[in-house]
């Protein structure tokens, strides 16, 4: 079992940074994906960054492309989210996921229903 805890996020104005943490722990060999995901208020919950250990690769989402950054520590038990040149649009709950989907990008381009653990998530509003 993996248990995922975020932290990080708040209210920024356009153009401002936040860095989301994630906590992992447990036993962390039974996934190799971890990614992050948003949802605003009436849509539908959307992959934004994806990181494979296998590789390792990363996917990042069209619109945060060249402003987030996706990245572990060392002992691999913490995930962070580099958040940068925020927009309102970036605005919505972030949660943290963790998986072993057959493919870590198509897993996070389609929503992450193929991500077994997740975080409670942490809000980000960009005003």
């Amino acid at each position: 079992h993996v248990q995922l805890v975020e932290s990080g996020g708040g209210s920024v104005q356009a153009g401002g940074s936040l860095r989301l943490s994630c906590a992992a722990s447990g036993y962390l060999y039974s996934t190799y994906c971890m990614g992050w995901f948003r949802q605003a208020p009436g849509k539908e919950r959307e992959g934004v960054a994806e990181l494979s250990v296998v590789g390792p690769t990363t996917y990042f989402t069209d619109s945060v492309k060249g402003r987030f950054n996706i990245s572990q520590d060392d002992a691999k038990s913490t995930l962070y989210l580099q958040m940068d040149n925020l927009r309102p649009d970036d605005t919505g709950m972030y949660y943290c996921a963790a998986g072993r989907p057959l493919s870590c990008a198509i897993a996070t381009m389609g929503g992450g229903r193929e991500y077994t653990y997740w975080g409670q998530g942490t809000q980000v509003t960009v005003s």
